[in-house]
């Protein structure tokens, strides 16, 4: 027995389903679970491969401006829910957003949708070191990998430079208009893009890993990753 999905209102005929089967039942319905289960908090695989980050430099440690920059990036993101693992090990359990509970707890999870359509697990965690906040927004590889073909065993591959570019280029395109969108909630010393970031590390440089916001007069500067 076949559950079908209440918002995909598409009936297929036998004949269609028929021809489905004979292509080896590739395509769209395998395209469907796979978007279907990176959502899926409690599978593990969804959370492995490092983190893709949105990483804000608030400034000087403050619970206030961390808490707003928190809401402002949940909404700005359109997470849904807010999870932390139980205490006896058996799933998530729900807590209410706020900076109370990235003391308490660390990282905090939700899902939301991508541009593309497909539905992920994210997170998120406050990083508080020598006196300066940093706001972390994460999309594992794992989740992604599953909802986008290209992105393969990134960055693992040979197709993990500039060839990574064509998938990555959206999605920090989609991680800077979050982060604009929280520059307007709660200004921020600047934004950094990509893969397990280091915040560290000088992104003024020709080559660039990362994507990079810096405010300017009149808004908020967006220099592309470019390798």
């Amino acid at each position: 027995m076949h559950h079908h999905h209440p918002r995909v209102g598409i009936l297929i005929s036998r004949d269609a389903c028929v021809r489905s089967k004979e292509d080896g039942m590739r395509g769209r319905i395998s395209d469907h679970e796979a978007v279907k289960i990176a959502d899926d908090m409690n599978d593990d695989e969804n959370w492995s491969g490092g983190f893709y980050e949105l990483c804000l430099v608030l400034g000087a440690a403050d619970d206030d401006n961390a808490g707003r920059a928190l809401s402002s990036l949940w909404r700005a993101a359109g997470v849904h829910g807010c999870h932390v693992p139980r205490a006896d090990g058996a799933g998530y359990a729900a807590v209410e957003l706020g900076v109370a509970a990235l003391h308490e707890h660390g990282h905090l999870r939700g899902t939301l949708t991508l541009p593309s359509g497909a539905r992920v697990v994210c997170g998120g965690f406050l990083a508080r070191y020598e006196g300066v906040d940093t706001l972390e927004f994460y999309l594992p590889l794992g989740a992604l990998a599953r909802a986008d073909r290209r992105i393969g065993a990134y960055p693992f591959t040979e197709s993990s430079g500039v060839e990574s570019l064509t998938w990555r280029s959206t999605l920090d395109r989609w991680m800077a208009d979050v982060a604009i969108a929280v520059y307007t909630d709660v200004p921020f010393q600047r934004a950094l893009i990509g893969f397990e970031i280091d915040e560290d590390r000088d992104f003024t440089a020709d080559k660039r890993y990362a994507a990079i916001l810096t405010p300017r007069p009149g808004g908020l500067q967006y220099c592309p990753a470019n390798t």
